[in-house]
């Protein structure tokens, strides 16, 4: 079962250009994204990331991530789960992370189409969707006093 929560992953690299991110372009809408998806029932919000970031770009995540201070909500009939979390559930979390991906390249799952490197400023206007903008601009700002 879905459980009522979302997750974000900004894969990035460090390289001679500087730091670049990873944008998966959606293969049933066209706009780009970060790694999203789902929590499945059990899971914490840390083990469905990792899940998501293995599943839609085949990178294994597991003891790699940064957890984000980024939040954002989701309206509760984005979902085909809704009707399963009850009367009292209006919005689902969404919890944000990041993977250093360092020289690897993603493998694409059927969800995207390609995927994109882009410096901080391409991915902002790239972007569609807030809470990825909002979770690029923290990792960009902890990456850059690092």
């Amino acid at each position: 079962m879905r459980a009522p929560f979302q997750v974000l992953v900004i894969p990035f690299r460090h390289t001679g250009r500087g730091l670049e991110y990873c944008l998966l372009k959606r293969s049933d809408v066209d706009y780009w994204q970060f790694v999203a998806g789902g929590g499945e029932e059990g899971e914490s919000a840390l083990q469905a990331a990792e899940r998501e970031t293995s599943e839609e770009i085949g990178i294994v995540a597991f003891g790699r991530l940064l957890r984000l201070d980024s939040m954002s909500t989701v309206p509760k009939n984005c979902f085909a789960a809704a009707e399963e979390w009850g009367d009292d559930v209006y919005v689902i979390p969404e919890h944000s992370f990041a993977i250093n991906v360092g020289n690897c390249e993603p493998s694409l799952s059927v969800e995207h189409t390609e995927y994109r490197w882009a410096r901080y400023d391409d991915a902002q206007a790239l972007l569609r969707w807030d809470s990825n903008k909002n979770g690029l601009w923290e990792l960009h700002q902890r990456l850059m006093r690092e």
